[in-house]
């Protein structure tokens, strides 16, 4: 079994920046492609942003000028940088990882954008 747990969402103001941490544990050995998804109030969930244990990224049309996925694997954490907030980012925002067929979901932190 893998356990994620997410943090560093909250309220911030348009134009501010959050960075969301994912900590991996448990079953972890041969990680490899780690994801983060959002899904706004009557929404589906979408994927935002893609990271291989390499280093490719993957970012939605969206956000790929201002979020920015990056991860350490020695400490088995991804990061999502996010600045330029705008309203429409509200969400929670959800880390992924897909092994051995399995999904695997944190519980997710809730960023909201407003003044």
């Amino acid at each position: 079994q893998v356990q994620l747990m997410e943090s560093g969402g909250g309220l911030v103001q348009p134009g501010g920046s959050l960075r969301l941490s994912c900590a991996a544990s448990g079953s972890i050995f041969g990680l490899d492609t780690m994801d983060w998804y959002r899904q706004a109030p009557g929404k589906q969930r979408e994927l935002v942003a893609r990271i291989t244990i390499t280093g490719n990224t993957y970012s939605a049309d969206s956000v790929k000028t201002r979020f920015t996925i990056s991860r350490d694997n020695a400490k088995n954490t991804v990061h999502l940088q996010m600045k330029s907030l705008k309203p429409e980012v509200t969400a929670v925002y959800y880390c992924h990882l897909l092994k051995g067929g399995i999904d695997f979901w944190g519980l997710g932190t809730q960023v909201t954008v407003s003044s």
